[in-house]
């Protein structure tokens, strides 16, 4: 078993995100705006796959937000999802995302050793304890108070599950055991790789003590680094070290002018604004996932990326825009694009060649 391709050798890592869920993290009525068929998905994992990009890495969703378009309604599954793609890719990392109560910990466990398994060692968990409260109320389970608690308590049970001999049992505050056995165990030990994607306290403490990484958003590239310094401190107060990854949307064009001509009209002439409300209302009231201001500052990011950091311009200016977020401390990026199977070839064959003459990847 080779190692998983977040742990390789080139400094800046990169991925794709939510390709599984229609329209990317774009919010825009734009009619080129992905779709997220199951082709589409196949063909965007293996352009990635190609060329030499790190993961894959899927959102969780249930219920979208409304508009025009009914937003991010349509996605896909992210354990049969992950499965499908390592059984068709090479060497890209196969990403899961899981609520944490909406999954039990002994389910999660087969199902994740078993991508790990189909990949040969690529599959890796996003674990999210949700913020929606309309997308819980779909199963009937209220929002967890604590849910860092029992996420620990879920992550906890899933290591012991791939390193026990025996059955055993568990008694926790949220789960209950009974001569508990999953086989086969993961490839990777003591589980496959993971990552929190954690703004407040909880979170980040959460990912200090049971992630290998943690994701997180940040307005502008010369603070970002208070991010990569917060979470390694919390890490090592408790002995480990966690790495740091952000999120940003990118429109990658011949030249600035083309590129922000484009950011205009999807994210701004063409965004489906009722989706945009409702989704910045409902991040704003329940997640910790951004600054506070930016909501106020960025909605263009919101309609262009979730409120990511916008990666816009031409091949050069992005390439030096991720050299500078390298150098704030990140390890890596995870992209979203428009239309991906359109958009991912052209970022490839020219914004990648730039990285790798300025020595961030191989």
């Amino acid at each position: 078993m080779k190692q998983h391709p977040l742990k390789g050798e080139n400094r800046l890592k990169l991925g794709v995100f939510s390709a599984n869920a229609d329209g990317g993290l774009a919010i825009t009525d734009v009619p080129e705006r992905w779709q997220a068929g199951w082709d589409d998905n196949l063909s965007a994992a293996q352009i990635a796959d190609r060329a030499g990009l790190e993961f894959f890495l899927p959102i969780a969703r249930w219920k979208g937000f409304g508009g025009r378009n009914r937003v991010r309604e349509h996605s896909f599954e992210t354990f049969t999802w992950a499965a499908a793609l390592a059984a068709a890719t090479e060497r890209i990392g196969l990403f899961m995302t899981v609520h944490v109560p909406l999954v039990h910990p002994l389910y999660a466990a087969k199902a994740l050793a078993t991508v790990d398994h189909v990949s040969h060692g690529r599959a890796g968990l996003n674990i999210v304890c949700g913020w929606n409260p309309k997308e819980f109320g779909m199963f009937g389970t209220p929002l967890v108070e604590k849910g860092y608690d029992q996420a620990a308590e879920w992550i906890d049970i899933v290591e012991r599950l791939y390193g026990a001999d025996e059955p055993f049992d568990f008694e926790g505050e949220y789960y209950h055991l009974k001569d508990a056995v999953s086989r086969p165990a993961s490839l990777q030990m003591p589980r496959p790789v993971t990552m929190n994607a954690a703004f407040g306290d909880p979170g980040r403490d959460f990912a200090a003590a049971h992630c290998d990484y943690l994701f997180t958003t940040f307005s502008e590239i010369a603070e970002a680094g208070r991010h990569v310094a917060d979470i390694a401190e919390r890490a090592d107060r408790i002995g480990r070290t966690v790495g740091c990854y952000t999120v940003a949307h990118v429109v990658c064009r011949e030249t600035d002018a083309e590129a922000d001509a484009y950011y205009e009209r999807y994210a701004v002439t063409m965004a489906d604004h009722a989706a945009v409300d409702q989704h910045m209302a409902g991040k704003k009231e329940f997640s910790q996932s951004h600054d506070a201001h930016a909501y106020d500052r960025y909605r263009q990011r919101f309609a262009g990326g979730a409120g990511t950091y916008p990666l816009v311009g031409s091949p050069q200016k992005i390439a030096d825009e991720m050299i500078a977020i390298s150098a704030q401390g990140y390890d890596g990026i995870a992209l979203s694009f428009v239309n991906y199977t359109q958009e991912l070839p052209f970022f490839c064959d020219r914004v990648l060649p730039l990285l790798r003459q300025a020595g961030y990847r191989t």
